[in-house]
């Protein structure tokens, strides 16, 4: 176990994590001659509020992108892939899901994605209309344990042509980076501790973040009148 968590809390998870963007991003524009245009991605429900501040420091519009994790009746907690709200798919090394049938296969496939789109039905009325075609785009989530959901989503923005792609979050195991790295254009990760179990242990506090909350944070940093 750490001596100590890392962080208090998941905005003060995301205020560190928007001082590194902001250096990294200021770096670029130095090498490049040119004004970075950022658009923050978040995955819900518990990178919204990490992404918060990230937005807010980058000055930039407030989205997200919707992942869920593919899992069978069988075995609720073992992830054999993960699909995005727009079909997106990744699935997970076939010695986890090889003896399934095919048929099972896909019925826990759309039961994912079904549950994808319905939350991203929730939380449309706090995202923008924006377009990241051209301009870079920051994945954002509260922590990365398999990088299932968050790679996924990388496939998701890429449909939609940015001109780059960072996976940003506070903290990964080590042994995800050079995998992760092969998704995006570049990770940003405050910590990669070897040891990692679980992304809880590294918070002092992590709540659960409900979907009303979330969409809160949403409406109430996109200017958006609240609807329930």
């Amino acid at each position: 176990m750490p001596s100590a968590p890392l962080f208090s809390d998941r905005t003060h998870a995301g205020e560190e994590l928007a001082q590194a963007l902001l250096t990294q991003i200021a770096a670029l524009e130095m090498t490049t001659g040119e004004t970075v245009s950022p658009m923050v991605y978040a995955l819900p429900r518990g990178g919204i509020p990490v992404a918060v501040p990230i937005a807010r420091q980058l000055n930039s519009p407030l989205d997200i992108v919707v992942a869920k994790k593919i899992t069978t009746p069988q075995n609720p907690e073992l992830a054999i892939g993960a699909v995005t709200s727009d079909g997106q798919v990744l699935w997970a090394q076939q010695r986890l899901w090889g003896r399934l049938k095919e048929t099972l296969r896909q019925t826990a496939l759309r039961h994912a994605q079904d549950k994808a789109q319905a939350q991203l039905a929730e939380f449309a009325p706090g995202c923008p209309q924006v377009n990241p075609q051209g301009k870079l785009a920051i994945l954002v989530d509260d922590g990365i344990a398999t990088g299932m959901t968050i790679i996924a989503a990388t496939q998701t923005l890429k449909e939609y042509h940015p001109h780059q792609i960072w996976i940003c979050t506070p903290v990964a195991p080590g042994g995800l980076i050079k995998r992760l790295g092969r998704f995006c254009d570049r990770l940003v990760i405050l910590e990669t501790p070897d040891n990692f179990l679980s992304v809880s242990r590294f918070y002092e506090e992590f709540p659960q973040v409900n979907t009303d909350e979330a969409l809160a944070y949403l409406q109430e940093y996109n200017h958006l009148p609240y609807q329930q």
